[in-house]
């Protein structure tokens, strides 16, 4: 889902969007001539692997999320929350995806694995 930075304005326009099983749902809203704030919700829940043992389970995802996007290069150095999308539209299914994969790409414990502090080793 695409959206023109340039239809956008002061008013806070709702948003909401589906993949892999994780919602998100919100508001854009112009925040400076080149800048426009999204203030959302990701509501779902995704599938994992345990970093320890290898079991498959469902990790719930309830976060909020709240970033600046922008239509030209930041000079920013000290806010890192902003997104630059330099060709005037708005990819939300990539923010999406993107907070998806960070997600999944971080280290996760299954339940059995999250508190057990003994040794563990799986011969092959």
């Amino acid at each position: 889902m695409t959206i023109v930075f340039d239809k956008i304005n002061s008013t806070a326009k709702p948003i909401g969007l589906n993949s892999k099983g994780v919602q998100l749902e919100g508001t854009l809203q112009k925040s400076g001539y080149h800048q426009v704030t999204l203030d959302a919700t990701l509501n779902g829940s995704i599938e994992l692997n345990c970093d320890r043992c290898g079991n498959t389970y469902d990790y719930d995802m309830d976060s909020k999320l709240r970033l600046k996007l922008s239509d030209l290069v930041s000079e920013d150095k000290v806010d890192l929350d902003i997104i630059e999308f330099l060709d005037g539209k708005i990819d939300l299914l990539y923010i999406l995806e993107s907070e998806i994969t960070s997600v999944e790409s971080s280290y996760h414990y299954c339940d059995a694995c999250d508190n057990n502090d003994e040794e563990f080793e799986i011969e092959y």
